[in-house]
């Protein structure tokens, strides 16, 4: 199968970019460093196989065909839609927070 082009929301980047911000903050710029290099690798993985991400939270949320997939050493999760012609990545979101209440924050 060829792989799909992964696309991010506006929210999604957001998200990632606090996400590096915290590690920075916390002076911990190999981890910021490591956090996107799995996040590149979780964006690798769905672009070739995108039904491989758990529904899960589509069944919670009530949002038919949205997937999570997470990342490498990190609390994060990334939620997407596959889409004809893409991955359709709506939030990245760290797992221990209230995810139904993030995912549909803008």
């Amino acid at each position: 199968m060829k792989a799909k082009l992964v696309v991010p929301r506006e929210v999604a980047s957001r998200d990632v970019d606090e996400a590096i911000d915290h590690y920075l903050g916390e002076g911990a710029a190999k981890a910021a460093l490591v956090f996107v290099d799995a996040l590149e690798k979780a964006y690798t993985h769905i672009s070739r196989q995108p039904a491989s991400g758990s529904p899960r939270y589509a069944h919670e949320l009530n949002l038919p065909g949205l997937r999570s997939w997470p990342l490498t050493r990190f609390p994060y999760l990334v939620f997407y839609f596959e889409r004809d012609d893409c991955v359709d990545v709506w939030r990245v979101l760290q797992a221990q927070r209230d995810i139904p209440a993030w995912i549909n924050e803008s």
